[in-house]
């Protein structure tokens, strides 16, 4: 990343974070946008386009284009060289999904990605878990880009949704 869907989502509070089997922990974030949970979902997933900073965490950069598309998250450049960033393999509309995760690498180097949304008081949480570290060709270093990493994204989604930037 440096050049950067069963049954309802239990609450946060209940959902127990996957065993590290490699020791390195998952990078677990959480942030609130205004509005209900399915208007949450479709701005994470269907307007990634509109607040994904292509600049710094894509693979083509600038100009290109990232999108959910069928069960893969694909990234596009302007010139139409695709990159596949991961493979949906649970969707769970508007409640979360889950993918296998690798922009910028091979099928054979991916981590797991969870994306579960639920309502609270100001809105809408998105939590998202990021693990299977040991799917990775360097494990720590791809863990330690990711926890330095996903606060921007997800700041920007924040941004794009209406809310307060930390």
């Amino acid at each position: 990343m440096d050049n950067l869907f069963s049954h309802a989502a239990p609450d946060a509070d209940e959902t127990p974070e996957p065993e590290a089997a490699d020791g390195l922990d998952p990078v677990v974030y959480s942030v609130t946008v205004p509005g209900a949970v399915a208007r949450a979902f479709v701005g994470f997933t269907e307007h990634t386009h509109l607040w994904w900073p292509l600049e710094e965490h894509g693979v083509f950069g600038a100009g290109s284009y990232v999108e959910f598309e069928e069960n893969l998250v694909l990234e596009t450049a302007d010139d139409g060289r695709t990159s596949i960033w991961g493979s949906i393999d649970d969707w769970q509309p508007p409640l979360s999904f889950h993918a296998s995760w690798h922009p910028g690498s091979s099928a054979a180097w991916s981590t797991e990605l969870r994306v579960a949304f639920r309502a609270v008081e100001d809105g809408t949480e998105l939590r998202l878990v990021h693990s299977g570290w040991e799917g990775a060709e360097d494990p720590a270093a791809t863990r330690a880009a990711y926890a330095a990493g996903w606060p921007g994204v997800l700041d920007r989604f924040v941004r794009f949704m209406g809310g307060a930037s930390d």
